[in-house]
């Protein structure tokens, strides 16, 4: 029988406290940072519940919640809510969102979506005509479908670097850049990690070797705003984009954009009254319908609760969580990542002999809320999660692998 790291005490199954193994590992800009204590009072999740699944989407904090719900009264009885009063939030929202990724204000256009993002991205980019487009398998649809057609446009070869059989993404992804005889690297579009299964992709490392092949540099940063440190100085995209409904606790339909100041005098995907002259800097790119007053102070409020955190005491906590388990997870029949190829934030679990079908319904039924990617079990908890989460989603899984053993052909 596998231990999973669980015990008794009292009747309940506990986790074992691991202590984490030497710094946090997120490229080598990461460091340690204090360890901030579970946020769970500030959430609706109530305690028989153990919601790990953050990178499909998050619960809304309390705060945001309100926030959201004074929007609608101002809809609802706008002769008591000035209009006048909308532009503020977009404006306090556009600068917490510059304030996570290291930019300015004027860097940061907000749009509906990623894939609206990107569709302004591909539109402004004009790539060398038979140079290479690089991306990794089996990436999210929002960053594959714009930047198909403009391949399709200038004949770039679509190049995408498989899964690397040590889960190195960064090495292969680096080899691939590099590689000798090679069509001239146009495009990158990447993430800092794979979004099936958190697997690191080093953009500290990344970034400069795709500049130094002269291309352009396209982020997708939806799994790792909020979660994980995300710096535009650093890696100097042309572009990168970011959703609030996950990482940070924001509204659904809602994203920002990062336009680096040479691609500000672009062209947006629609014309609009506030995205015309005199609109400056990103702002060329913002969404029609702009001065939503629901989502906007939404976001800002779930932006500025994780501001108030600090990024780096939360990359922190989620590391410390997935670390421990990882730990225990390692004596069941499933296999992690090594710790420094995978982001802090999630972890994603294989079993040599395949997930047993109905596993995420199953642990759904539990109280346990996971998902399922590309034949691994996404585990990935916020900053609402604690030890008792761990100890429920752990006890699941050593009971379904005891199942399937039982049920196994010739026991």
């Amino acid at each position: 029988m596998w231990s999973a790291g669980l015990r008794h005490r009292g009747g309940a199954i506990k986790l074992r406290s691991v202590a984490p193994a030497g710094p946090i590992l997120y490229g080598p800009a990461m460091s340690t940072a204090e360890e901030l204590p579970s946020q769970r009072h500030l959430f609706e999740v109530p305690p028989e519940v153990s919601y790990l699944d953050a990178a499909a989407w998050s619960p809304l904090p309390r705060a945001v919640r309100a926030a959201g719900e004074a929007g609608i009264l101002t809809k609802s009885r706008p002769w008591e809510h000035p209009r006048e009063a909308i532009p503020a939030w977009a404006e306090r929202a556009r600068a917490a969102a510059a304030g996570l990724i290291g930019a300015a204000a004027d860097d940061v256009a907000i749009v509906g979506s990623i894939s609206h993002a990107m569709a302004v991205a591909a539109r402004n980019i004009e790539p060398m005509p038979g140079g290479r487009l690089l991306r990794v398998a089996d990436e999210f649809p929002s960053l594959r479908f714009a930047f198909d057609t403009l391949a399709a446009v200038h004949g770039l070869v679509v190049e995408e670097v498989a899964p690397p059989r040590d889960g190195d993404w960064t090495a292969a992804i680096l080899d691939a850049i590099e590689r000798p005889g090679a069509p001239p690297l146009a495009l990158a579009t990447l993430t800092p990690l794979h979004w099936t299964d958190g697997g690191l992709i080093d953009l500290d490392r990344l970034a400069p070797a795709v500049h130094r092949a002269g291309a352009a540099l396209v982020i997708d940063a939806t799994q790792a705003v909020g979660a994980v440190p995300v710096d535009v100085a650093r890696w100097r995209p042309d572009f990168l984009a970011f959703p609030t409904y996950k990482w940070a606790l924001g509204p659904y339909g809602l994203g920002f954009l990062y336009a680096a100041p040479h691609r500000q005098d672009g062209t947006a995907i629609e014309d609009n009254l506030g995205n015309r002259p005199p609109a400056v800097g990103a702002r060329r790119y913002d969404r029609g319908e702009l001065n939503d007053p629901v989502a906007l102070p939404m976001a800002a409020t779930g932006l500025e609760l994780i501001a108030g955190w600090g990024v780096l005491a939360v990359t922190a906590r989620l590391r410390g969580l997935t670390d421990r388990l990882a730990e225990a997870a390692a004596t069941l029949p499933l296999s992690v990542a090594p710790r420094h190829l995978r982001a802090p934030h999630i972890l994603g679990l294989r079993s040599p002999s395949g997930l047993p079908a109905g596993i995420v319904d199953r642990l759904r039924r539990r109280g346990v809320f996971v998902s399922e990617r590309a034949q691994a079990l996404r585990v990935s908890p916020h900053v609402w999660a604690d030890e008792d989460d761990l100890a429920r989603c752990l006890a699941a899984l050593k009971d379904e692998f005891e199942r399937e053993t039982r049920h196994a052909p010739g026991t």
